[in-house]
């Protein structure tokens, strides 16, 4: 039997799955504790507009969505600080706005910048470039070094914001950049999963891992392997 790892569009696959399937839940889990499991999906939507601005002034698509998003972050933070009921109603014109942004600006572009949206709204894996997966590297490692430095601080937040704010954490600072890392890992699994499902593999391993344990960090490290299990899995099942 051929082995996928022959080719070499298959052996950059396997790196960006490999990427996605460790980064996506290190964030999940944060985003289940602090019962934000659907802002993953809000993200890919606003991450979308930065595809479809980038097709339409003709820049890099991961960058202009990095930055989109990542604006798009500090938005939602914003409006989910200034009011709680009516912040539902703007998050929720927010993530409709940048989907419908997303193909309006993609339509405007020239050439055939539409039909190129389906490769980052349902994933491309066996399109990654090397350039990409520089890319997905140093956007992990970012995620990683964040996590390390902030980890404790972005727990106790995801815990009780209420009790972080008595013993110093500055809670809106943390909230963001949570906000912020799920934004980063909705661009780094775009051209992996798409866009549109790029939250299941950041919000699916963890719920699963819940089943099995009750400590964060051993449903942390199940969720990982979960989710490289699943992405190695899908990817090879795939091509057979």
């Amino acid at each position: 039997m051929i082995s996928f790892l022959e080719y070499d569009f298959m052996q950059r696959a396997l790196i960006a799955a490999a990427l996605v399937g460790l980064i996506a839940p290190l964030i999940g889990v944060f985003l289940v504790q602090r019962r934000l499991a659907l802002l993953g999906d809000g993200m890919g939507h606003v991450a979308l507009m930065g595809v479809g601005l980038a097709f339409l002034l003709g820049t890099a698509p991961v960058p202009t969505a990095m930055v989109t998003a990542a604006l798009g972050a500090f938005l939602i933070e914003f409006i989910r600080n200034r009011s709680r009921t009516a912040g539902d109603v703007a998050l929720a014109l927010l993530f409709y706005g940048g989907i419908a942004g997303g193909v309006l600006f993609a339509s405007l572009a020239p050439g055939k910048a539409s039909s190129s949206l389906n490769s980052y709204l349902f994933g491309s894996l066996s399109t990654v470039a090397t350039g990409d997966i520089w890319a997905l590297v140093v956007l992990a490692l970012s995620v990683l070094v964040i996590l390390a430095i902030f980890g404790r601080e972005l727990f106790a937040v995801s815990l009780d914001p209420d009790i972080a704010q008595v013993q110093g954490i500055r809670v809106r600072v943390m909230s963001t950049l949570m906000a912020v890392l799920a934004a980063i890992v909705v661009v780094v699994g775009m051209r992996v999963v798409g866009l549109l499902l790029v939250s299941a593999i950041m919000i699916v391993p963890v719920a699963a891992a819940q089943q099995l344990t009750r400590s964060f960090r051993s449903t942390a490290v199940i969720a990982v392997i979960i989710g490289l299990v699943a992405c190695i899995a899908g990817l090879a099942g795939s091509f057979y």
